[in-house]
Order: C-alpha cells, then sequence, then structure tokens
C-alpha cells in the first residue's frame, strides 16, 4: 500500500518533467516525427524571445564574456565551498536547513508469549512496545488489553478499540485450539514454548513495514510474507506441514494482513500524536569518576558513571586523546526509579598510564556538548564516600543516645 503510493508519487513527478519538456517543445521549433532531440538554435529562445533583435546580439556576446558566470565554475565551487561553509561553528542555522535532523524512529512490536504444559494447562500473554515505552499489556486472566498510559488509546475510537479486542480474543482461543490440533496431528510433544512477535515500524515518506513471525522452543520457524506463511530455512520438517495448513485458511490470513497493514499502522500514527511529549523527552545525564577495587598489583580500575539519561540509546567511551582505549567495558544499562538510565564503563589500565585519560559521553540530550571528564588520579570511590557518610552519622546516633541516657539517668537519681 505505502509503496504503491510511493511508485505513483515518482510517476507523477515523472510526468511533470515530460510535461514541461513537452512545453518547451511546442514553444520552440516544431521536433521532427519519433525524435527527441530538439533544434540547437531554439534552445534558448523562450529565454530571450521578448528581446529586442539588437538585444539580442548583445546578450549573446555577454555569453562569451570572460566576467559572464560560467555555470559549470559555479556548481563546482558551490559543491567546494559548501561543505567548508558548514563546518564552521557560526552558521548554525544553515546546517539545520541543509542537514535537517535525523528521523526518530519509535517502532511498536506486540509480544506474545505461549506455554503448553499439556493438553489440559496452557497460559497466553501479551505485552507491548512503542520504542522503550510499555503503553498495553494483555494477561490470560483478562479478556482485555490493559491500557499502561495516559495516551494509549491513540486516535483509535471506542468502536475501534472493540472490534481490535474482539479480534484478539477471537485469535487467542483459536491459536490455542489450533496449537492442540497440530500437536495431536504432528505428534510433537508437551511441553510446548510459542512467541510471537508482529509490529510495525513508521518510516519517512509515510511508508511503514509491518512484520509477524514465530517461534518455536526459542527458535524462529515461520513468518508471514506477503500474503502466505512461510517456513524458516532451518526450522523442524513438521513446519512445512503447518505452514502448508495455515496457507489453506484464506480468512486468517485475510485477517493478519489487514493487521499489519491496516491495524498496526493507524494505531501507530496515533500512539505519536498522543504520546509525543513523553516519547520525544529529553533529560541529560549526570557523570562522575571513581575508582574500583584494584585488579591486581601496579593496576588501576577507572570508572564512569553515567546516571539520569533518557531516552535509552548512550555511548560512553574511555579515551586516550582523540582515540577510544580498546580495554573499554560496558556494563548492562539499567533503570532508575525515575524511568531514567544509568550505565558503568570500567577501564582496567597500569596505574602510570591512568594520566591523560578521559571518560566521553555523547547523548541525544546533550546535542554537540558531549561530557568530557578527565582522570587526576584524586578521584575516590562512590561507594566509600558514601560509607564514610553513614558510618559518621551512625557515630553521631550512638553518641547522642549516650549522651542522652546519661543525662536522664542522672536527673532520676536526684531524691
Amino acid at each position: 500500500m505505502s509503496g504503491t503510493g510511493l511508485r505513483a508519487e515518482r510517476g507523477s513527478r515523472a510526468g511533470k518533467g515530460d510535461d514541461a519538456r513537452g512545453g518547451r517543445a511546442e514553444t520552440d521549433a516544431p521536433r521532427k516525427a519519433g525524435s527527441l532531440i530538439h533544434q540547437p538554435e531554439n534552445l534558448l529562445l523562450p529565454a530571450f524571445s521578448c528581446l529586442a533583435p539588437g538585444d539580442r546580439a548583445r546578450f549573446r556576446a555577454s555569453r562569451h564574456h570572460p566576467f559572464f558566470p560560467n555555470l559549470t565554475v559555479c556548481f563546482f565551487l558551490f559543491s567546494f565551498l559548501l561543505p567548508s561553509v558548514l563546518s564552521l561553528p557560526c552558521p548554525r542555522l544553515l546546517r539545520s536547513v541543509f542537514s535537517p535532523a535525523p528521523h526518530m524512529s519509535f517502532p511498536f512490536q506486540f509480544l506474545q508469549i505461549s506455554s503448553f504444559s499439556n493438553r489440559s494447562w496452557t497460559r497466553t500473554d501479551g505485552l507491548a512496545w512503542l520504542g522503550e515505552l510499555q503503553p498495553y499489556t494483555w494477561r490470560n486472566e483478562s479478556n482485555t488489553i490493559g491500557f499502561l498510559k495516559p495516551w494509549s488509546r491513540g486516535t483509535f475510537s471506542d468502536q475501534q478499540w472493540e472490534q481490535l479486542q474482539h479480534t484478539l480474543l477471537v485469535y487467542r482461543s483459536s491459536f490455542t485450539r489450533d496449537i492442540w490440533e497440530f500437536v495431536e496431528k504432528l505428534h510433537v510433544e508437551y511441553p510446548l514454548e510459542i512467541q510471537i512477535a508482529t509490529g510495525c515500524e513508521l518510516l519517512p515518506r509515510n511508508i511503514s513495514e509491518s512484520f509477524f513471525r514465530a517461534a518455536f522452543q526459542g527458535k524462529d520457524v515461520l513468518s508471514f510474507q506477503g500474503m502466505s506463511w512461510v517456513s524458516a530455512p532451518d526450522a523442524p520438517p513438521f513446519i512445512q506441514e503447518v505452514c502448508k495448513r495455515l496457507n489453506q485458511d484464506q480468512g486468517t490470513k485475510e485477517t493478519v494482513h489487514w493487521l499489519l497493514h491496516d491495524i498496526w499502522p493507524e494505531l501507530v500514527r496515533g500512539l505519536l500524536q498522543t504520546g509525543k511529549s513523553e516519547l520525544e523527552k529529553q533529560v541529560k545525564p549526570e557523570a562522575w569518576l571513581s575508582s574500583g577495587p584494584s585488579p591486581g598489583p601496579g593496576r588501576l580500575l577507572l570508572v564512569c558513571h553515567v546516571s539520569g539519561f533518557y531516552p535509552k540509546p548512550v555511548r560512553v567511551m574511555w579515551m586516550k586523546g582523540e582515540q577510544e582505549e580498546p580495554g573499554t567495558r560496558q556494563g548492562d544499562v539499567m533503570p532508575n526509579v525515575d524511568s531514567t538510565w544509568y550505565l558503568r564503563v570500567t577501564l582496567d589500565v597500569a596505574a602510570g598510564e591512568a594520566a591523560g585519560l578521559s571518560c566521553q559521553v555523547k547523548h541525544s540530550s546533550l546535542g554537540d556538548q558531549d561530557i568530557i571528564l578527565y582522570w587526576d588520579g584524586n578521584h575516590v570511590s562512590r561507594g566509600l564516600i558514601v560509607a564514610l557518610v553513614l558510618l559518621v552519622f551512625v557515630l553521631l546516633f550512638v553518641g547522642g543516645l549516650v549522651f542522652w541516657f546519661r543525662k536522664h539517668r542522672r536527673y532520676q537519681d536526684i531524691p
């Protein structure tokens, strides 16, 4: 659908080009039948046909004047000087015009997890993400989709949501029944674990890419492509039979195609409108350095902490001048309680080689202003500082209790 629109757009542009050329041909001298080549003497006729004969001669002569702008030279100078101008720090406006902001991607993905211990016990749960946010959940005990965000309804009407929820409810019961039949006819053994992943991503020019994939026991086995089910190259042999039977069900194929090419793109477009403020939220990170436990004699463990940033993508590097240190180790990006993120990046170096090292943090909220922290050898572990502060507070608290107890007991001893 979106691809057809793209081809139509290209076709319309080509048509306009043909019309323009046709207009010039009608204005100029007539072309020969079957020829697309204009007569050379008429190429400039529309440009100066309104000039007097003497002016025409002067115009032709000016084209050969040494100061007349040559288009080839102008184009060369423009293409040569433009990158240098855009690299200067001052013309920020020019850079914003010629280098537009990159497209922010918020792919939508719905994940279904179905467990079959035997024929009498099964469970199916689902959850969905839009970028890093989770707007929906679908519990086995519930017949309705759970909205986790104030903007989870998007721009769908109540009737559209009722239709979608009914479709998913029918799908869940049919899916469970079909799995039972496949297990019985294809002699597959319990327990089973099946994952379904579907969703779409909106691309520039109003193009969308949708997908539907299924995994069996943690391994991809089939996908929906076009209007048919296709087995993965290394899928178990019985998956071929599953695809054959699924492709015979025209109603199911049409429903899946409707979800992928109509429902998912419309849903995502609405969510991008209603959830724009949260989706495009930017929180700048805080960064600090510390030393970790010594890896060995004469060695240091340098630690760069980055916390409080959003969205999740971030790049943190230990640098030596302009070069990244090859021994940099990055931990997992962990969530904070306020929905921001935390990252710890370490570097094991010899004690004498730590001087001149720096930690560089790149994040979308910082723009071009990266955070750069230089190691000066005087950093103390933040954990050690916290422990010392807690120890001081404990000593003050215990000392206060002892002082109060002694004073209170002294007053009690007075007759």
